[in-house]
């Protein structure tokens, strides 16, 4: 299996992820590439304080521009002031945006304390790919979500 087509754990401050639920944020703005292709299953983990898987989506297109060039078209979409942007930017030549589609909030949150419960689960810090290795129900909420 190609890795672009497994189903992509992306970890997000609770504020991002409760944008993305919301419709308010269609973007997620990351420094470093993100190889995902469209219709990749994205699993949506709030980090701390929540520390929740709390939805599903699709990834609808990747777009990998400059900073500066990225900003005027894409910026208001990624729920981030200009300043925002900027700072966490700040060092990177890329801004990679991963627009998002096919939302679906959660009806009840998986806290991490029963992702937890058996395996050795640790989220990660920006972003990774499931794999076999991952907790079943991190695996079927992710085959519910499925192909394009």
């Amino acid at each position: 299996m190609k890795t672009a087509s497994r189903p992509l754990l992306l970890s997000l401050r609770p504020r991002f992820a409760q944008a993305i639920l919301d419709g308010s944020k269609s973007a997620e703005l990351r420094r470093r590439r993100v190889s995902a292709e469209p219709g990749t299953a994205v699993i949506l983990y709030a980090s701390s304080p929540l520390m929740a898987v709390v939805g599903t989506a699709r990834v609808e297109k990747v777009r990998v521009l400059t900073p500066r060039g990225a900003w005027p078209h894409h910026g208001p979409n990624t729920a981030l002031t200009r300043q925002e942007y900027y700072d966490y930017l700040d060092g990177s030549d890329i801004a990679c945006l991963i627009y998002l589609h096919h939302i679906q909030r959660l009806p009840v949150v998986l806290p991490l304390g029963e992702l937890r419960s058996t395996h050795r689960f640790h989220p990660p810090q920006s972003y990774r790919f499931i794999t076999h290795d991952d907790p079943k129900t991190l695996q079927q909420l992710a085959a519910a979500v499925g192909p394009t």
